[in-house]
């Protein structure tokens, strides 16, 4: 049937016919995707507000589907190029391996990095304020200013007696590990001041 199909064609489009099939393949697979991602969307916002589901949940969700549906997509157009299943599964599983071994090995750093985005917008401290991590309430810990947030460390101006000056750096991840004591700046503790060693006692002058 396709061959008769062809005859009834001008020997123009004969000639580009294996050309214009996948195109016009693929704008069916970017128009069908982008319908069912549009589509998909509306009915998870509207049933977001139906079973109110709070927002904090909602955008996981949408995130998942719309790159679950661009991967679909993307291994559909490159099969109607030509490249074939298992040539994509061998990259695909390749590529996750490599991404799976350079997740794992930079996972410190990338949590770090994770809980600092955490502190800067969720402000659990800011600069210039005290704050105390300790193991338990009771347990006492780190204490000093924080005088710097990076997207490392925390640097904490050390508050203990016998350490005036002293900076501490303590990971992202740690903070949100340990119980927080916190002071705003106007109420902070006075520094602890070292122990004053007596002068020795001096023998009278008759």
């Amino acid at each position: 049937m396709r061959r008769s199909l062809i005859l009834y064609l001008p020997e123009w489009a004969r000639d580009w016919l294996e050309v214009i099939v996948p195109v016009v393949q693929i704008a069916l697979i970017l128009l069908a995707a982008w319908l069912l991602l549009h589509l998909l969307g509306r009915l998870l916002t509207r049933a977001g507000r139906h079973y109110q589901i709070p927002l904090e949940l909602q955008m996981p969700i949408h995130g998942l589907m719309r790159w679950t549906i661009f991967a679909a997509t993307l291994l559909l157009v490159l099969e109607r190029l030509g490249v074939s299943a298992t040539v994509l599964w061998t990259g695909f599983t390749g590529f996750a391996t490599v991404g799976a071994v350079a997740f794992f090995a930079a996972w410190s750093v990338l949590s770090n990095l994770f809980c600092a985005f955490l502190i800067f917008t969720v402000g659990p401290f800011r600069l210039g304020d005290t704050i105390e991590l300790l193991d338990t309430a009771d347990k006492p810990g780190a204490k000093g200013r924080v005088v710097d947030i990076n997207l490392l460390y925390t640097t904490l101006q050390d508050a203990e007696a016998g350490h005036a000056g002293t900076l501490l750096q303590i990971p992202n991840t740690l903070v949100f590990q340990r119980v927080l004591r916190r002071w705003a700046p106007e109420d902070a503790p006075a520094p602890a001041c070292a122990p004053q060693e007596s002068a020795p006692d001096t023998p009278s002058v008759p």
